[in-house]
């Protein structure tokens, strides 16, 4: 009778080890991959200042941070070891921001986790670096989390006066150019209210985020590598956007990057054509050598085809630019948005 919960213990610890409850250490770890370390390997601020004025951004490729300020919070709300400044000079472009909206306070959460941040500072760190690096521009996927007010928009339009300048964002639904986007920033709106840049939803994206235990990574790897392989022969005009990170009851984020992370630095290392689009890849802890692997991927101008049709060329108006049906088209998409 009494080796009987000796023996439930045991099994308990193993299945605990398998699912990735306990399956990995928690220290700092650096790898060519994955990079839990509080600072990246190397930087890389202003890679974009060689990608042409004239290409879409829907062309370019580049790196991504999932839920990018959730530095805090224990094992299953942590997604990244590094500040945004230090992911900015790493070379992310892409932000994964959630906001609890709370009578006009806009605080970063991650989940019920509170990250140590308003949506005020995000901005400033914006600023600064475009302030900086003005041939850089950035991405922001932007929602709400934690708070189901579903009235956001007032109070993302009051921070970005107090905290940025109107000028800064890019004002259109349409993809822009390089040169256009530079010393932008870009959101992705993920809620109602009027257009405050480009809406998320026009996005090609796979995020197939629910990894339920480590036995289900190999799906998310899978879903990882399709929309991958779809990104360079898939809709020029879109911009393509792949997930690979995940999370679940039994699966951390920290797990699932610890083995996905190596999937996807083998798949883009194997590649050896680099004159292709990859588009945005949002990432769990990401290294510097990873950031550097995704950079590489661009477009040259050779081999450049099926430009996006609804891109604003950069020293025109729309009026002057938008034939007769798209801007029915544009106003029909405003007003049932």
């Amino acid at each position: 009778m009494m080796l009987r919960p000796v023996k439930m213990q045991s099994m308990l610890m193993k299945l605990m080890v398998f699912v990735g409850v306990a399956g990995l250490s928690y220290g700092a770890t650096q790898r060519p991959d994955y990079d839990d370390t509080p600072n990246p390997e190397f930087l890389n601020p202003s890679w974009m200042a060689s990608i042409p004025d004239d290409q879409p951004l829907s062309e370019v490729t580049m790196p991504g941070t999932h839920n990018t300020m959730a530095l805090y919070g224990g094992i299953y709300a942590e997604c990244q070891s590094w500040s945004l400044g230090s992911q900015f000079r790493a070379g992310v472009r892409f932000l994964d921001i959630r906001v609890r909206h709370v009578k006009g306070n806009l605080t970063i959460h991650h989940g019920v986790s509170y990250q140590r941040a308003n949506f005020g500072q995000v901005l400033e760190g914006v600023v600064d670096f475009l302030h900086e690096y003005p041939s850089e521009t950035v991405l922001m996927r932007l929602r709400e989390e934690f708070s189901e007010t579903n009235n956001i928009y007032g109070a993302v339009v009051d921070y970005i006066h107090r905290y940025a300048t109107w000028d800064l964002l890019w004002h259109s639904r349409l993809v822009p150019t390089m040169g256009q986007a530079r010393g932008k920033l870009i959101i992705l709106q993920e809620f109602s209210g009027p257009d405050l840049g480009m809406r998320y939803g026009s996005l090609d994206i796979a995020d197939d985020w629910k990894v339920p235990t480590l036995l289900h990574v190999e799906q998310k790897w899978q879903s990882v590598h399709d929309h991958l392989e779809a990104a360079p022969t898939g809709d020029k005009a879109q911009i393509f956007l792949t997930y690979s990170s995940g999370a679940g009851v039994f699966a951390y984020p920290r797990a699932i990057a610890q083995r996905i992370n190596t999937q996807l630095y083998n798949y883009l290392k194997a590649k050896t054509d680099l004159n292709q689009r990859l588009g945005i890849i949002c990432m769990d802890f990401p290294s510097a050598p990873m950031i550097q692997l995704i950079i590489n991927f661009q477009l040259k101008d050779e081999i450049k085809r099926g430009r996006a049709v609804n891109t604003v060329p950069r020293k025109a108006g729309l009026k002057y630019t938008i034939s007769p049906l798209s801007k029915k088209i544009i106003k029909y998409l405003a007003v049932n948005a």
